[in-house]
């Protein structure tokens, strides 16, 4: 559930509130003690400029220019230059939803207090949000390596008045919607500049929403799963726990044991119990093995980035307490890059598995059902193309798996010589996150259809809902329609309870 107010501290943002701070449902606010840590790490870095220490990035140039020594005198031009130059990106703008929590775990990076920032800067993200006006970043141009450079640029530079941001009223210049809302651009002061534009909250607003999604999917894709089974009159005696027990992978026995809750009480199992039919396909019998193994990853990707999106991504550190700033590569995304590569394969998988099931339906040869799952087969096709177009999915999915994270080209003059593709990997993630849902919204159509051929026997409970779910927005198919209508209307049911 959404928390109404959420307070950044750096520590505590979780992936499951990314969907409720993409569609802007929350307030969000700087922790005190998040402006505590933050004004330590600034005076390290005004003591810095004071004492005219050599920092890269705070009285050095960039990259291969780390040896250029800056003048205090230079030090807003150096940052505002910093910003400008990295606004390379090409390609579509990101969606309102992704820049929404862009937006938002820039601003819990820099609250865990290394950044060395001031604390106005990061609310003046929060407060731009707030009201409304969102950078317009476009897609393309980060190889994720010393941080998202060129889409953090885009995001930074509205604040200092540049580029173009997205009103309620439309696009336009930066400089003139800060004016229009009563704010002044923000002039940026040592070190900000590359404090905004070093990190990993790209791939992390990319791929985080579509770890989001990729949950709820799964769990409703089991249930699509049983009603399937049911449909085509398959035996739930593969999900008995002994199996389970003998191989004993986490996600392999969670599936195990939700398929037999969601197959319980069936009267359709129940009819056939004795009917001499020992084994199901795998795409039936292998369910917890499958998407238990779906299930773990899932849990991975999770995990690291629940620690990613609270992580202080940019460079260098300010540590406080001691007074000193260090430099390393917390910007590097391999470890989310590589996290949405596996999350891509694991749906990959999950979709190939539903394509399967779907085919099991409609071919009459393999479900004992009419064919194509209508009646006056020949004069209708029936559900005949939607198994087309999952197969399509499933075949963009594979081509889409390939994994990002290995193909790194160096950038920079060969400085940054090994990066990490890490937005390239989340946009394939969130591609065939998409597409997993289109084909898991054709299997439930078909198991929905399908169910009907079994009445008057009804299923267990729980599947009786979701096939209740299906029906609310998909009648039963009895002549040919138009059924993109029906693919859209159950891919959006499927994010609903039931």
């Amino acid at each position: 559930m959404a928390r109404e107010t959420i307070e950044l501290d750096g520590a505590s943002l979780n992936v499951a509130d990314l969907p409720a701070i993409a569609a802007g449902e929350e307030s969000i606010v700087l922790s005190d003690e998040a402006k505590r840590r933050m004004d330590a790490s600034r005076k390290v870095i005004d003591g810095v400029v004071a004492d005219g220490r050599v920092v890269y990035g705070v009285t050095t140039g960039f990259g291969v220019f780390s040896d250029v020594h800056i003048s205090p005198s230079q030090s807003r031009e150096l940052q505002r230059n910093l910003v400008l130059s990295h606004c390379t990106g090409v390609g579509e703008p990101f969606s309102d939803d992704v820049v929404r929590v862009m937006m938002v775990l820039r601003a819990n990076a820099l609250a865990k207090g290394f950044s060395g920032i001031r604390i106005e800067v990061v609310e003046r993200i929060l407060e731009m949000r707030r009201r409304g006006l969102l950078p317009l970043i476009p897609s393309q141009g980060s190889v994720g390596a010393s941080g998202d450079l060129a889409p953090l640029s885009h995001l930074a530079a509205a604040l200092v008045g540049e580029g173009r941001v997205r009103t309620r009223n439309g696009v336009g210049p930066a400089k003139e919607a800060l004016r229009d809302a009563g704010l002044e651009p923000i002039e940026l002061e040592a070190k900000e500049g590359l404090a905004l534009i070093n990190g990993t909250q790209t791939i992390c607003a990319v791929g985080g929403l579509a770890i989001a999604e990729a949950r709820g999917l799964f769990e409703r894709s089991l249930e699509i799963a049983a009603m399937t089974l049911d449909a085509l009159q398959g035996t739930d005696v593969a999900f008995d726990p002994r199996l389970h027990e003998a191989r004993p992978h986490a996600g392999q026995r969670r599936v195990a044991a939700r398929m037999r809750e969601l197959m319980q009480g069936s009267e359709i199992r129940a009819s056939h119990r004795d009917c001499g039919k020992l084994q199901d396909a795998y795409s039936l019998r292998c369910i917890p093995q499958v998407h238990g193994a779906v299930l773990d990853a899932l849990d991975f990707v999770e995990r690291t980035f629940g620690i990613e999106i609270n992580s202080a991504t940019d460079n260098p550190l300010v540590f406080a307490d001691e007074g000193e700033v260090l430099s390393g590569g917390n910007f590097h995304g391999a470890p989310v890059a590589m996290a949405c590569d596996l999350g891509a394969i694991a749906m990959t998988d999950l979709g190939s598995i539903s394509e399967r099931r779907i085919e099991r339906m409609v071919n009459p040869q393999l479900s004992e059902l009419p064919g194509f799952l209508v009646t006056e087969g020949g004069l209708n096709s029936g559900l005949m193309i939607a198994q087309v177009t999952a197969a399509a999915l499933v075949a963009e999915c594979r081509a889409l798996a390939h994994p990002a994270s290995v193909d790194s080209i160096p950038t920079s003059a060969n400085k940054e010589d090994h990066v990490s593709m890490g937005p390239t990997a989340a946009w394939k993630f969130a591609r065939i996150v998409d597409n997993v849902r289109s084909i898991l919204a054709i299997e439930a159509i078909c198991a929905a259809q399908a169910i009907e051929f079994r009445r008057p026997l009804r299923s267990s409970e729980p599947i009786e809902r979701l096939h209740a779910g299906i029906r609310a927005v998909v009648p039963p198919l009895e002549r040919d329609r138009f059924l993109h209508d029906d693919i859209t209307a159950a891919r959006a049911v499927l994010g609903s309870g039931f």
